[in-house]
């Protein structure tokens, strides 16, 4: 089998830079993808793009915009079709054709009907187009946005660390640290890559989590949800500090209480969720995020929460810190219980980490989501 050519090696180079450009925008951009651009004439790059957040200008604008005649015969290289209709912002591919860019890479074609059309757009006014390079990797970044458009339904990343022997906690529900401090940081680089983190009312009680980004750099916080029929939430707890804006989903009978009012005038926002009596279907929270542009929702706990969402089959990913400890009896993961092999819940791992510590990161896809995400791809 030959090898790469130096222009696929070129091609897979620049590209990787529009992918690395592009993650700048995680967390600020939904329910619009990731997109950085890179425009490269004569063997250097004349100047790069990504797009910051919904209704802004997109990354090929801005690259094109920073180029100026520049522009005229050199390359454009972006990880997602260029747009070809009127939405917040012009067609990208008008703006192409008319900068005079002579040929544009593309990692991924848009999966949004309404926004396709952008290769043949460019392709009928004579610019040569290849698509498909780095193409997983391109549909891993944009993972949350390709689900958001083919399943109606936002992107649930699942976070859990545990121990060798598979528990969140001991019996008395001490988890402070299973994973060591390098782990831990990794989990704030997740936190600031979501539009949302989400936990139950029993982690708020027992650990009282902040659920901010903390220990790195970030001009992003997410907003923070608790999942809390019964409202039993202190007004003091930490999550409802000032950190963030934290989305409260409770039972409609508790929505005149002097709680609900509190809550209101320390700048958070509680939700009344009419069709709930003991317990709130996460399904509904999906829904009412994804109709606030809410599409990459995070996962902290509890094993409640994580179990109602693996049993509904409501989840994208499941990113598990293993730390090299076994504590016996403890508090699990997964609350339900299956009585034969075949009824296991099925993932796909698609990338480990090890940390120094000897923690590892197992990131793991369940079934059907990997199949939308990656389909047609080996």
């Amino acid at each position: 089998m030959s090898g790469k050519s130096s222009q696929q090696k070129k091609d897979e180079f620049y590209m990787r830079k529009a992918l690395n450009l592009a993650q700048k925008g995680a967390g600020t951009t939904s329910p619009n993808p990731h997109v950085g651009a890179i425009i490269v004439k004569n063997g250097n790059i004349i100047a790069t793009g990504y797009h910051r957040k919904a209704g802004e200008p997109h990354a090929e604008a801005i690259a094109i915009e920073r180029a100026g005649k520049k522009s005229r015969g050199a390359d454009l290289y972006v990880n997602l079709e260029p747009c070809n209709h009127y939405g917040r912002t012009p067609p990208c591919t008008d703006r192409i054709v008319g900068a005079g860019i002579k040929r544009v890479v593309i990692g991924m074609r848009d999966p949004n009907p309404i926004a396709g059309g952008g290769v043949e757009k460019l392709q009928n006014a004579g610019v040569e187009v290849l698509t498909g390079v780095l193409e997983k990797e391109a549909r891993f970044l944009n993972r949350h946005f390709i689900y958001w458009i083919k399943e109606k339904q936002p992107w649930v990343s699942i976070k859990s660390a545990l121990t060798l022997d598979g528990k969140m906690a001991t019996l008395s529900g001490d988890s402070k640290w299973i994973t060591g401090e390098e782990a831990r940081r990794d989990v704030h680089h997740w936190r600031k890559e979501l539009d949302l983190v989400m936990v139950g009312i029993n982690t708020v009680l027992k650990d009282d989590p902040q659920l901010t980004v903390r220990s790195i750099p970030t001009s992003h916080q997410p907003f923070r949800a608790v999942v809390d029929p019964h409202l039993k939430i202190p007004i003091t707890a930490k999550i409802l500090d000032n950190s963030a804006q934290t989305y409260v989903f409770y039972c409609t009978r508790y929505e005149d209480s002097e709680k609900i009012r509190k809550i209101k005038e320390k700048g958070h926002l509680p939700v009344a969720i009419k069709k709930c009596r003991d317990k709130i279907k996460v399904s509904e929270i999906l829904s009412f995020l994804g109709s606030e542009d809410l599409i990459k929702i995070g996962v902290e706990g509890g094993g409640y929460l994580i179990s109602e969402i693996l049993e509904e089959k409501l989840g994208g990913e499941l990113i598990i810190y293993y730390a090299p400890k076994i504590i016996g009896e403890g508090r699990d993961l997964y609350k339900t219980k299956k009585d034969k092999m075949s009824e296991a819940i099925m993932l796909k791992l698609f990338k480990t980490r090890k940390f120094r510590n000897g923690d590892i990161k197992l990131h793991y896809f369940f079934e059907k989501s990997f199949n939308t995400i990656f389909e047609g791809i080996r």
